[in-house]
């Protein structure tokens, strides 16, 4: 079984302004001369970390890391204005005239292939392949299954936690109801809103519980971007279409695509990305018969680690 390659440090650190608001951060690292990846994180509002380098061989690799608007360390934190899913697909496209990139492979799990499908839809001509994992499609089916009527019948004992936060007359609509939450004025509600909406999602993450996930989500920096743009972008439907990406996968359909889900993603259930795999006539669909939705599953990160070596030689 694949495992991640070794720790690796950026050889290149840059913040790129992308209008009079925000400025995102960018770094690259690998081989400066190899194939151009960009690694896509989730969210929205998720930002990146060091291990997302170790997804890709770093001698065939020219690896690209952003973190988008308002999280990681982009700046201003946890920024709500001027932070729609238009904006970030201009963004990707400015990373890859700024960095002089003819066309590149895209690598985004959950919200990262939600952004990565919705950018190829626009420019499929500068993408070279597809690699998405826990595919979210962000339709209010898929919104309304985590947020509001679904995984808490899989989940029930931490689906209790997240909704202790709001209460019984506000219930109906539990992403409303945190979006006010988490946009007020009250500082300590904004946070204990925050932690709620975050380690909801950390524990249905995986298929075994893992403690560092929930730290990790559970961290305050981490927590208020991505509880603040994700209620942001729910609670607007993600600014797309209703079935924007199944009723436009013909633009995409000549781009090599390869899917990895979960068989037991709890956060974004295997339905999404099947739906979209029937789109798509050249794509391969590997299910993990053993995982939830994150990339460090050992099954998601091995079947991750093969597609990137698959790619690496169909790109040479």
């Amino acid at each position: 079984m694949h495992s991640l390659f070794p720790e690796i440090q950026s050889y290149k650190q840059q913040w790129l302004d992308v209008d009079d608001r925000h400025s995102l951060y960018l770094e690259e690292s690998g081989n400066p001369n190899g194939r151009p990846v960009l690694f896509v994180h989730g969210g929205p509002g998720g930002g990146t970390s060091p291990f997302n380098r170790r997804f890709f061989d770093p001698e065939k690799y020219r690896i690209i890391l952003f973190d988008q608007r308002g999280c990681g360390r982009s700046k201003p934190h946890a920024e709500l204005e001027g932070n729609r899913t238009e904006l970030l697909i201009n963004d990707i496209e400015a990373i890859r005239q700024h960095l002089d990139i003819d066309s590149w492979l895209l690598f985004g799990g959950s919200w990262g292939a939600t952004l990565s499908l919705l950018y190829a839809q626009t420019h499929p001509k500068q993408v070279n392949g597809l690699i998405l994992r826990g595919v979210f499609l962000c339709r209010e089916q898929d919104i309304r299954w985590f947020y509001q009527q679904g995984a808490n019948h899989i989940y029930p004992d931490f689906w209790e936690d997240y909704a202790a936060q709001i209460p019984a007359e506000e219930q109906q609509d539990f992403v409303g109801a945190y979006y006010r939450r988490l946009t007020s004025d009250n500082e300590l509600a904004r946070m204990a809103a925050a932690k709620a909406w975050s380690t909801w999602e950390a524990r249905c993450s995986t298929l075994n519980p893992s403690n560092s996930l929930v730290t990790h989500f559970s961290d305050p920096h981490v927590a208020l971007a991505m509880a603040r743009i994700e209620a942001h972008y729910f609670v607007n439907n993600a600014f797309i279409e209703p079935n924007q990406i199944l009723d436009h996968a013909a633009r995409i359909q000549d781009i090599p695509t390869i899917i990895i889900h979960g068989r037991y993603d709890m956060v974004c259930p295997i339905n999404q990305a099947y739906a979209l795999y029937e789109k798509l006539p050249t794509a391969e669909l590997h299910i993990v018969r053993d995982a939830g939705h994150s990339a460090l599953e050992p099954g998601i990160t091995d079947n991750l680690i093969k597609a990137t070596n698959q790619f690496a030689l169909r790109l040479a």
